[in-house]
Order: C-alpha cells, then structure tokens, then sequence
C-alpha cells in the first residue's frame, strides 16, 4: 500500500498539539451507552482506526506534543504518530478499564510494537496514569521536556523534521509500517519500489550537491 499524498503539496511537517489545558482526556462517554445498545455497532460510517491508519500513512512527518491529560483515544491519536513529545508533568494511560471496556482505537497494538506483550497488557488491564518519564524508558514517547521548554521543543523538532528531505520522509513512514504490520522481509522486497521516488527527487540532487561543496548537514531541502 503506497502513502496517500497530502491535501496541500506544500506541507511538509504536522503539529498536533491542543491549546486547552489538557492534551485530550479520550472520548466522549455518553457515547458509549448507545454503541452498547446497539452491540458494539457504531452510528458513524467513520471509524477511528481508518483516520489513525492514514495518519501513519501521510507522507510527511507528525509530532505529537503533549500536555496535561492524554488518556485512552487521545493516547492512542498519539500514538499514530511519528514523533511524541511530552511536557514532564502530563499524565498518559489507557483508563478504558475504569469503564469496563479496553483501548478501542488500536492503541493495544501499538503499545505491544513499541513496549512489548506484558507492557501492553499491564497499562490496558490496570488503567493506570503515567508519569512521561517512565512511557520514554518504555519505548512509547520519543521525549520528555519540562513544561515552560514544550512550545519550543516541539517546533523545533516539527522544523527540523519539515527542513528535511521530504520524498525521504515518506519512504521511511511507509517502510516502517510495512514492517511492523507484514514483517521484514515484506519490507525488504518492497524497498526498491519505496525508494524510486528519492532517486528521482530534487532533494537528493540538492543533498549531493551540498555535501560535495560544503560537508553534510548544511543541504537545504524544498521538500521535492
């Protein structure tokens, strides 16, 4: 499955972030109540997980920042990103528990990717709120920073990502989920195909032109 192209070709970074006082506390519970009556059947043709699969699919990077309270779907809508960010006094969990329910939007999945089998069953069965320090040490946010620091941390890692070479970026989103959803060697033979659009790129012409002249790390890519 081939990255679905972005709305607006000039985008070349994403920032999800919330100005409330929390990142997200999850879904709306009154929800629930009728979803149940119905069998677990939702009344929406949209389903989360799809939104949250084409996250992981965009071809250009998302940072995640979060603040405050982010628990159940809120964690998850973290989770479908490409870089976490957290301030150091947030509060992150997977509570559905407290409800009788678990994860719901796929966030059992990722936790078992990243954090593995018994992380994964420990914060969905015990519904417990995290420190950010201790979801880093796990392996399921990239960075913690203290909280006056967060605004600034996050856009300048979302331009560091943006200044990139960007046909690169998207090759390395869909190889990763090739990856972790059909294994290795699926992505292994895929990676020629993946790669032909950076042999074709600007960027890579702009890339090798500025290392020849001055050294790596000064190209400045146009996302092309």
């Amino acid at each position: 499955m081939h990255s679905p192209q972005p709305v607006d070709a000039g985008s070349r970074a994403i920032v999800l972030r919330s100005g409330l006082r929390h990142f997200c506390a999850g879904a709306d519970v009154s929800l629930f109540g009728a979803r149940a009556e119905q069998g677990g059947r939702r009344q929406s043709e949209i389903k989360g997980v799809d939104f949250l699969r084409l996250m992981e699919l965009l071809p250009i990077p998302i940072v995640a920042s979060m603040h405050g309270v982010c628990l159940g779907g809120g964690f998850e809508l973290a989770l479908a990103s490409d870089y976490i960010i957290t301030a150091s006094s947030a509060k992150i969990g997977s509570v559905e528990s407290a409800l009788g329910l678990h994860p719901l939007l796929a966030g059992i999945q990722r936790q078992t990717q990243r954090a593995g089998v018994m992380r994964a069953k420990e914060m969905s069965m015990l519904g417990r709120r995290y420190d950010p320090a201790t979801l880093e040490r796990w392996g399921l946010i990239n960075l913690v920073v203290a909280d006056d620091l967060l605004e600034q941390a996050t856009f300048s890692i979302a331009e560091e990502l943006a200044h990139g070479p960007t046909v690169a970026h998207a090759a390395t989103k869909e190889l990763v989920n090739i990856a972790v959803n059909q294994g290795v060697s699926v992505a292994d033979e895929a990676m020629a195909e993946i790669q032909k659009p950076i042999w074709a790129s600007e960027d890579l012409q702009i890339g090798l032109a500025s290392f020849r002249a001055n050294g790596p790390g000064l190209a400045k890519f146009v996302g092309r």
